[in-house]
């Protein structure tokens, strides 16, 4: 199939040629004719499909019939979970959109607002935004939404994980009854089903992706750390690698991010880091320049595990594994775009192992295990038997628990070492007599409980001798 099949415009199909598209992509294939029938639309589909296209091509194709709503709000508005989506997103339509003459921005967090304000005064056609900013324009009344004929909701499953549920309800609500509403997920399930159910009215469903999904185009490997030294070595070594064109780098913290990329620059790798503690004109900055190829290694925070494309991104490595299995789906995803091979790469510590086994699941898989030469792990994998609980606590370091009646404590104690002198057990025995008289037991009346603690004090006694 053709774009020329969709019925498409003919001034889209221009730039569809100009961006050299030959064929829609399976998600942009079976979304477009539902969209352009008007329906309500729910669909899933992996990273790296085209789902941008699936709901930009429709809206910019509504937009080329004038409307019969006065106003200057937009006509179609678009949430994403993060900026870099949201400029992404932008982005996108405006190549499609090059001969459209349409307006549209983007409204976001991070930037200033002086020319988001000069934005929302004047007409717009098409407004892509995440919740937060958005709500903060919609509270000082800065924004008019009777003109709304589209919502789409992008990456739905972040949004709500981000927790913009309470948000994305109150938007939806501001909108006109008769919108149409497309909503596109890694995962039609659970919370983002009950959102589509209140928000869709009787939606055409795609699902041509689930978490199962084991992305084909990319490989997937673990190697096995024994610490924090161990993972930095090899890093090392796969950053050296010459079949690394580019890389993105996961880590778990923003702080983790800064060391990691500035360990990396001092090896002679031009790195550079990317994190939520940047502003928006730092954060486009880095990514400029990793498109650029001017930094070869991007480290990074979750921030960039969705709409963050780079074209020709070889590889995906893990430094750390995400808390949230689902993030691992998303951040894999930076390679192996537009039908392009990638490797990804999780670098797994004695702590990972967790997480790790939350990804299998979700992956439905084992995933490969690869070892470096000279490298290799000293730990092996723990095992996890089904129904077979793990031991905790100091029984794991290799001590030997008690076990038997509590006058045997003391044997198990000495066969682990722990026994105390004879000599200090004497002296403090004389102390004790001492204290409580030549019988050893206190001149006052006992009382209730004393009885228990000598019994006890017997018993230790007995131990120790």
């Amino acid at each position: 199939m053709s774009f020329e099949n969709l019925k498409l415009d003919p001034k889209l199909l221009r730039a569809i040629a100009a961006c050299h598209f030959k064929q829609p992509t399976d998600i942009q294939r079976d979304a477009i004719p539902v969209a352009l029938e008007g329906r309500d639309l729910m669909a899933s589909a992996q990273t790296g499909t085209g789902k941008t296209a699936a709901f930009v091509l429709p809206a910019l194709h509504k937009l080329l019939t004038p409307s019969v709503a006065k106003g200057r709000g937009p006509r179609v508005l678009v949430l994403t979970p993060t900026r870099e989506l949201a400029l992404q997103v932008t982005e996108n339509i405006r190549q499609f959109g090059a001969e459209c003459r349409l307006r549209t921005g983007s409204v976001v967090g991070g930037m200033s607002y002086g020319p988001q304000l000069n934005l929302l005064r004047q007409p717009l056609d098409i407004l892509v935004a995440t919740p937060g900013r958005l709500m903060d324009h919609m509270e000082r009344g800065r924004i008019d939404f009777s003109r709304i004929e589209m919502l789409v909701l992008d990456e739905a499953d972040r949004m709500l994980d981000m927790g913009f549920v309470d948000a994305v309800k109150t938007i939806a609500a501001a909108t006109p009854a008769s919108r149409q509403t497309l909503l596109f997920s890694a995962t039609l399930e659970g919370t983002v089903l009950k959102i589509a159910q209140q928000l869709l009215k009787n939606p055409a469903r795609i699902a041509l992706a689930s978490n199962t999904d084991r992305h084909a185009s990319i490989t997937q490997q673990v190697h096995a750390a024994d610490d924090i030294s161990h993972k930095h070595s090899l890093l090392t070594h796969l950053v050296s690698n010459d079949g690394l064109y580019q890389a993105v780098i996961f880590t778990a913290t923003k702080r983790g991010a800064d060391k990691l990329a500035e360990r990396l620059t001092a090896q002679g790798h031009g790195a550079a880091a990317l994190h939520g503690d940047m502003n928006q004109r730092e954060r486009k900055r880095v990514i400029d320049r990793m498109k650029s190829g001017e930094h070869r290694l991007l480290v990074a925070t979750d921030v960039a595990a969705r709409g963050l494309d780079i074209q020709g991104l070889s590889h995906v490595i893990n430094f750390d594994l995400p808390r949230v299995a689902e993030d691992y789906i998303h951040r894999i995803g930076r390679t192996g775009r537009g039908g392009a091979s990638g490797i990804a790469i999780s670098l797994v510590g004695p702590d990972d192992h967790g997480n790790l086994r939350g990804i299998e699941r979700l992956v439905g898989r084992r995933l490969e295990r690869s070892v470096i030469a000279g490298l290799e792990p000293k730990r092996s994998e723990p095992r996890h038997d089904r129904g077979q609980r793990k031991p905790q606590g100091r029984h794991t370091q290799g001590f030997k628990p008690h076990a038997g009646k509590p006058g045997q404590r003391g044997a198990n104690r000495n066969e682990r070492g722990f026994a105390p002198r004879a000599e200090h057990a004497g002296k403090r025995m004389e102390a004790a007599k001492g204290r409580n008289g030549a019988g050893g037991q206190h001149a006052r009346t006992a009382q209730p409980g004393q009885n228990k603690r000598r019994h006890w004090s017997e018993r230790m006694r007995s131990a120790l001798d």
